[in-house]
Parts: structure tokens; sequence; C-alpha cells
């Protein structure tokens, strides 16, 4: 048994690596012990039933969504609107510095 993982903080971005939902990129809402996290992106996995995921079965994506963290830690809720919009975000940020690299040849 290896070294327990870092839970990813309260907002970052992870991918889900394993089970029915992987390849999944969703907002860590709440942490759960000290291996789980409670996860949503607002379309799939809804703020109001968050799929709880073990640490090791998500990939952090190292961003944060950073109107949600603020959001959580205020003891605020946060919409699914919220969530697709903060992950389409994310998702259209990927692609261009995708474009970018191809383009730039680096």
């Amino acid at each position: 048994m290896g070294a327990p993982r870092e839970l990813p903080p309260v907002g970052s971005y992870v991918e889900v690596i394993q089970g029915r939902d992987a390849g999944l990129i969703a907002v860590v809402l709440a942490h759960e012990g000290d291996r789980f996290v409670r996860i949503a992106d607002g379309d799939v996995r809804r703020v109001e039933k968050p799929k709880k995921k073990n640490v090791a079965h998500v990939r952090r994506i190292h961003r944060v969504a950073e109107t949600i963290a603020q959001k959580l830690a205020e003891g605020g809720r946060v919409t699914n609107a919220e969530l697709r919009h903060a992950v389409r975000m994310l998702l259209e940020a990927q692609t261009a510095n995708g474009q970018e690299r191809e383009q730039g040849g680096t």
C-alpha cells in the first residue's frame, strides 16, 4: 500500500480516471475524511448530488475555479450553471493552449 495521496483543494479541477465517469472534468466541492472528495460538474454530476470519489481515482488539474472556491469558502451556495461555466472555461483555455502550441512549433 502506497503513501496516502494529498487531497486536491476545494474549488480545484479534477479529471476522473476510474469508474463510470472516467474522463469527466469536475470541480472539488468538499473533502470527506482523508481519502475522499465530493465532485460535481453541473451537468452529469449535479450540485444536489455530488459524486463521492476516492482521491486515488481522480487526477488533479493544477488550476482552481477561483469564483467557486471563494463561494465555497464563504459558505455560499454554488449553482449547476456556475459549475458548467467553470468547466467550459477550463476546456476552452486548454483547447486554446493546444492550438497555440501547434502553431508555435514548440
